[in-house]
């Protein structure tokens, strides 16, 4: 029988379409869910950015590169991508205007052009003249006109003006400006709130930017214009690594279109106008939509003094038995510690980084860095170590997506203050999140660190779910300064017997352990995989799985975001049960749980199991060894699998999209806060 397959990037729109039902559930707090749309627009800017640009360069290939019928394929489905993004272009749409019409009820308005009193009126005027006016970039179009350049999404009003002396109407784009806020409180009215949109309040303003033109009539519609965001290096030897990345990125500002929005009330002469201009293609996705496209913006909505419509504050609690009173390291000499974020505090870390910096037994920092928060402590610390007399090495992913700018500014900043950089390995991006010092105690050197699933980011620790193990243990972290061995010399392979190590054993010691579950199974022994990843794209460990569960392993898997599997078909995966949990922290660590007759094999991993992870970056999974941690991990991915309230069934046919909801609740997410707070009320 053949295996079955979802392609990958259906599966990731089924995953954002799930991102949609949170700003669709009466349950989630009001202005939560419009922030929820905003991430929804925000993901699907990014698909087309780099998967939609992907499959285009596949269908653009020469019969020579690929076959015909492979070129076929990826022209089926660039427009299988668009009908599936249209239909949920208009589902959104829908639920933007039901939440506003919600908001109207709680006396929230959202205002536009038309509907301004003379005191707003006379705010939104002089606001436009202090802090907008000036940064706007108008281009008059015609066969002459060069379009402004920018960097993935562009976003633009298309003006069209009719004037008293003639015909032919005056065509105009006004470039909104990027750095500018998006939505603009205007003044309250006792209990009233309103807020503007910047399109809205320069569509209130457009007769001062052409009243030189004497217009009689004017409408401006939005459009919005997306480029392929793939990096490409070019071979000139001359140029360091940090150049080459600077480059590329700049070059995105050149790169070639993949998708172009627009308001479906548009004119049929400026659509064509822009079509034209634009370079609109027959490979490129063109979507007609509502008023308003940079929906992303939401994501940073006004809270407007309405607690009660947003998530209730939880603050981060405190790990069990490790004080950020003491000493961190001492206490990592005696055990090994366990964070999970955003539901304990990610102060550990910087802690750690600190204390690690001020020591005087401390020689050597080693660090991987993929993407830092804009104004970064964990980089602070860093230079602080180096001031302080430590020799501090950073490994920067200057390919980390969409941070390559951040990234290569940070990459100044440390190599101004005497850290050393080290830019990895060619052809492999640095993924693995890890951190080692190394300490002189008695003579001898002794290394402490910590290894994990996501990145050492303040900001996006509140949000994201995410393990950390803070360790001293010899033997583990001896295998990780190996790792950063091979990032400073690539031709030394990294040996390894407890870390699963990217590209050199992590498929294959996945699948090992996978086999082992096959044996115990077919021996009548208990025989069970827990997983818990971002995406699962790699066909050879899908296959291992199918396997499993023809030999009867039980497989329970939450998967976020892409899932190319297919569970519970006859013969083939019918022990494999898949769901995903979307709700208001990201999902985002990587675990596996590996039964194995009740000897566990458990793993945190900075790596998904997507082919790209697995053999073309450097990525890490760390074996937990102590059993009070192995069963905390076993506990709150239990706590995920029963979720019933923010969990759904993946690529399942015969199931209903959302989990049975039957009493009692569960939402897991919840769940793990109370998990951890019920640890320390006991201790």
């Amino acid at each position: 029988m053949e295996k079955p397959f979802v392609n990958r990037e259906l599966s990731w729109l089924d995953f954002n379409k799930r991102v949609l039902q949170e700003a669709q559930d009466p349950n989630v707090p009001l202005i939560e869910r419009l922030r929820f749309i905003g991430i929804f627009s925000n993901n699907l800017d990014d698909f087309f950015k780099v998967r939609y640009a992907t499959v285009k360069r596949i269908a653009q290939m020469q019969a020579t590169d690929l076959s015909k019928e492979e070129v076929q394929k990826a022209e089926k489905l660039l427009q299988e991508i668009t009908e599936k993004t249209i239909a949920l272009q208009d589902e959104s749409f829908a639920t933007i205007q039901q939440i506003t019409q919600e908001l109207k009820d709680e006396q929230i308005f959202v205002l536009d052009e038309n509907s301004l009193d003379k005191e707003h009126a006379a705010f939104v005027h002089n606001y436009f003249n202090e802090k907008v006016s000036s940064s706007l970039i108008t281009v008059l179009m015609d066969e002459h006109t060069r379009l402004p350049a920018g960097k993935g999404n562009n976003v633009f009003l298309s003006v069209r003006i009719k004037r008293a002396k003639t015909k032919k109407p005056l065509f105009a784009l006004i470039q909104i400006p990027k750095h500018l806020d998006r939505i603009i409180v205007l003044p309250p009215r006792g209990k009233k709130r309103y807020v503007i949109l910047l399109d809205d309040l320069i569509r209130h303003q457009m007769y001062h930017l052409f009243e030189n033109f004497t217009p009689l009539y004017m409408e401006a519609h939005m459009v919005k214009f997306t480029r392929d965001a793939e990096l490409d290096f070019d071979d000139d030897l001359n140029k360091s690594y940090v150049e080459k990345v600077a480059s590329s990125v700049r070059e995105r500002s050149e790169s070639d279109p993949v998708r172009f929005v627009y308001d479906k009330n548009i004119a049929p002469d400026t659509l064509d106008l822009l079509l034209k201009k634009f370079h609109i293609g027959s490979r490129d996705s063109i979507i007609p939509g509502g008023r308003y496209h940079n929906r992303k913006d939401y994501i940073k909505f006004p809270s407007l003094g309405r607690e009660d419509l947003l998530y209730a504050s939880k603050e981060p609690l405190p790990i069990v038995g490790f004080s950020l009173q003491s000493s961190i390291i001492q206490q990592m000499a005696k055990r090994d510690y366990l964070q999970y974020t955003p539901y304990h505090s990610f102060a550990y870390v910087l802690k750690f980084l600190r204390e690690a910096s001020l020591d005087p037994k401390v020689k050597s920092i080693f660090i991987t860095i993929y993407r830092l928060s804009n104004t970064s402590q964990v980089a602070n610390a860093l230079i602080q170590a180096a001031r302080n007399g430590k020799r501090v090495t950073v490994q920067i992913e200057l390919q980390a997506r969409f941070d390559e700018t951040a990234n290569i500014r940070y990459a100044e900043l440390f190599k101004n203050e005497g850290i050393r950089l080290i830019f990895g390995v060619p052809g492999l991006k640095v993924h693995s999140k890890i951190c080692l010092i190394q300490r002189i105690e008695n003579s001898k050197l002794k290394r402490y660190g910590f290894i994990s699933t996501g990145n050492f980011n303040e900001s996006t620790a509140r949000v994201y779910t995410d393990y950390t193990l803070f360790t001293a243990n010899q033997q583990l972290l001896r295998e990780v300064n190996r790792v950063f061995t091979f990032l400073e010399t690539s031709f030394k392979v990294p040996s390894h017997k407890h870390l699963l190590i990217s590209p050199f054993t992590t498929s294959s010691g996945l699948k090992k352990r996978i086999e082992r579950e096959i044996v115990h199974a077919k021996a009548g022994k208990k025989a069970l995989i827990r997983i818990k990843i971002n995406n699962l794209t790699n066909y050879d460990l899908i296959g291992s799985l199918y396997a499993a569960s023809q030999a009867g392993v039980e497989i329970r898997m939450i998967v976020r975001g892409i899932c190319c599997l297919v569970p519970g078909v006859k013969g083939i995966s019918e022990h494999i049960e898949v769901i995903s949990i979307v709700d208001r922290y990201l999902e985002h660590p990587r675990m596996v749980i590996f039964e194995n007759d009740g000897d566990r094999d458990i793993f945190i991993s900075s790596a998904d199991w997507m082919t790209r992870n697995l053999d073309n970056r450097v990525e890490v999974s760390c074996p937990i060894i102590d059993k009070q941690l192995q069963q905390e991990i076993v506990n709150t991915f239990e706590l995920s699998w029963h979720d019933n309230v923010k969990s759904r069934w993946v690529n399942d046919a015969s199931k209903p999209i959302y989990r049975s909801n039957e009493q009692p609740l569960l939402r897991s997410q919840e769940a793990i806060y109370d998990y951890y707070k019920s640890k320390l009320d006991s201790h």
